[in-house]
């Protein structure tokens, strides 16, 4: 046997979805970095040394044609911005991953990789600090990102049979990557807090989710897999670290002012995604820890990078920026302190 052709079957060959994206140009670079043959799989190409492309959209039932000779796949090629039609949006999500999923046992592949949250455990006041990766999820029937996240874990719960599946569920994201949820805030007026709540600030930059990418596409973490910064922050040092102040609402009345918002279309996301500005949902990434990955990110390094890259829009609140998710979330969380305050004012006002 030719050493050429050792090589081909000892190398290992990674599809990557939505390799022309923010964060698969993250990812692609160091899979290649850990010996692994990468072929980008994207509606276009990127110029990424070292990819072999094929042309394809996820949501395409052919898309086993294109999955040929492919030992793991890494799914990234989701959407997690709230700015796009809720229907939209779960097409590429949910169904994107069940016809990727069926694809690739069609096409004998070994092991994928899905991107979801850590959102997907819920946030109540009875989740332990950490929580562990093996803890329940949250019930079904949400709406908005964490009900696509769940949906996309179904799916995966759906081929455990046919297909070794990683799910990789990280805390709030920043870096080239923004989710909307928490990070979102940074850009209203004032942080909203819950009051009697302990929310628990925790991010994971999307450094190292492309690091832990890695040890997951490569077999060296399997399963249910969290990724964050180590440990997290109390709203004191979240105050600090951004200098913004915090507007303290009871849960009722934030609930109600959110619900009313998100009916009439003027807050993106769901009102029950409160509990996650109310609740711990802090993640211990323990099986990455196990298997010697360790976070180049802390959370506090973590904010103010994200801070940074927020520039003069940070604390502005309905300032137009390029990043159309993440304004959506500033406005909809200014807009939930606002209408909150208003009704609570006018409250006073009818009672006196």
């Amino acid at each position: 046997m030719t050493s050429a052709v050792r090589a081909r079957r000892t190398t290992p060959t990674v599809a990557v979805t939505g390799a022309a994206g923010r964060l698969g140009a993250a990812v692609v670079p160091r899979l290649i970095a850990a010996g692994v043959s990468v072929i980008g799989i994207d509606t276009h190409r990127r110029p990424l040394p070292g990819v072999s492309w094929r042309i394809a959209d996820v949501r395409d039932p052919a898309l086993a044609s294109r999955l040929t000779g492919i030992d793991s796949v890494v799914h990234l090629a989701t959407d997690r911005a709230l700015a796009v039609p809720a229907a939209d949006r779960r097409a590429v999500n949910v169904r994107g991953t069940e016809v990727l999923l069926d694809a690739a046992v069609a096409a004998g592949v070994r092991r994928a990789v899905l991107l979801t949250s850590a959102a997907v455990y819920g946030a109540t006041a009875a989740n332990r600090v950490p929580l562990d990766e093996d803890a329940a999820l949250c019930v079904a029937g949400h709406e908005g990102l964490v009900g696509d996240w769940l949906g996309m874990e179904q799916a995966a719960e759906r081929h455990a049979g046919d297909l070794h599946v990683t799910v990789l569920r990280p805390a709030s994201l920043v870096g080239d990557v923004v989710d909307v949820l928490m990070p979102g805030m940074f850009e209203a007026v004032r942080l909203l807090a819950i009051r009697d709540g302990r929310c628990c600030w925790q991010f994971c930059h999307t450094d190292d989710l492309a690091e832990a990418t890695v040890y997951a596409a490569t077999g060296q973490v399997c399963g249910a897999v969290t990724v964050g910064c180590d440990g997290w922050l109390e709203r004191a040092d979240v105050e600090r670290v951004s200098g913004l102040r915090s507007v303290v609402l009871p849960a009722g009345l934030a609930a109600a002012t959110a619900q009313r918002l998100h009916r009439i279309g003027a807050l993106n996301s769901p009102a029950s995604d409160l509990d996650y500005l109310t609740h711990p949902w802090v993640v211990g990434s323990q099986r990455l820890h196990a298997a010697g990955w360790q976070p180049q990110w802390t959370n506090e390094d973590a904010l103010r990078a994200h801070l940074a890259a927020l520039g003069d829009s940070a604390g502005r609140g309905l300032l137009v920026v390029d990043r159309k998710d993440a304004t959506r979330a500033a406005a909809g969380a200014t807009l939930a302190i606002v209408g909150s305050l208003a009704l609570a004012r006018l409250r006073s006002r009818n009672r006196a």
